[in-house]
């Protein structure tokens, strides 16, 4: 029987547990986990230059770093400093962040392509100063940005994205990138327990924020999942918050997460793999703790 594919893992630097995390990072990297992508909670970039320094082999990432949050030369020079200490396993995932989030924080902007490509384009003018950029990897929903990401980067990285509506997207990305190792990866909320349904609830509250997203709601409404977002819209109308977990289907909920027994995640997983994906990240929470717990539960599932 072959190995087992593996996942790649999400760890975020929580506050106080920075230490901790690491050392999950090592632990990822004996196990055989194929990355380690960090969010943008907690300082991603701080995070891989710690694991870069814990580790020799282990794949690092930001998954992702937002745009708007410093220039794009300084981001470019950070990154050159994490490819070149860490002989080329790091790889900076960018996004756009979240109209909300941006709001809050009173961001100028203009589209979310154009400031995207301005981007890129402004780090990877930078590199005479900065030296060689590891590889761009683009944070990822839609067919544009998609485009977007196989003309300035070197790969693509979707959150939350429905199982049955990635080998169409895959599908645009041609033979001669996806040989020369374009990136294809997703973010994926998972939860083991062989409660089903409590395990499912985590999964829901994990996704309430996102299905409050016009952006997610229309990608989901494109995947095939009409009615439960158009149900969602009705309710974020209304101002009753508390319906929404009630209104993600167990359909729709296995499409965008993993969560049940191991056999279950295992199983789910290869789906993904199937699908054409070819680094899943997990991103585990736990029915009975926090990071470390839903990790070590991560962990004991792939041993």
């Amino acid at each position: 029987m072959s190995d087992p594919r593996m996942p790649g893992l999400s760890l975020a630097a929580t506050a106080g547990k920075r230490t901790a995390v690491i050392a999950m990072a090592v632990e990822a990297e004996r196990r055989g986990f194929t990355g380690v992508h960090c969010p943008s909670l907690g300082d991603a970039m701080g995070l891989c230059l710690s694991i870069a320094h814990a580790t020799t082999t282990l794949h690092i990432a930001t998954s992702i770093q937002p745009i708007y949050f410093q220039q794009p030369t300084q981001l470019a020079g950070q990154a050159a400093y994490l490819h070149e200490i860490s002989g080329g396993r790091f790889q900076l995932g960018i996004g756009v962040s979240h109209a909300p989030v941006l709001d809050r924080m009173q961001v100028q902007r203009s589209t979310p392509l154009t400031d995207m490509r301005t981007y890129v384009a402004a780090m990877k003018a930078a590199v005479k100063g900065t030296g060689p950029l590891p590889p761009i990897v683009l944070a990822t929903l839609r067919t544009k940005m998609l485009d977007l990401a196989m003309e300035v980067a070197d790969g693509a990285v979707w959150a939350n994205a429905a199982c049955s509506a990635m080998p169409a997207q895959i599908a645009t990305i041609a033979d001669d990138r996806v040989a020369n190792g374009f990136f294809i990866g997703n973010m994926i909320p998972t939860v083991i327990d062989n409660d089903h349904a409590a395990a499912a609830a985590v999964c829901r509250k994990t996704l309430t924020g996102y299905v409050s997203l016009p952006n997610y709601r229309n990608y989901w409404k494109a995947a095939g999942y009409e009615e439960e977002m158009t149900a969602i819209e009705s309710a974020l109308g209304r101002g009753d918050r508390d319906a929404l977990p009630g209104l993600m289907s167990d359909a729709w909920l296995r499409e965008v997460t993993l969560f049940g027994s191991v056999a279950q995640v295992r199983d789910g997983l290869e789906a993904w793999f199937d699908a054409g994906v070819s680094t899943p990240i997990l991103v585990a929470s736990s029915t009975t703790g926090g990071q470390a717990k839903a990790v070590a539960e991560l962990f004991a599932a792939f041993e």
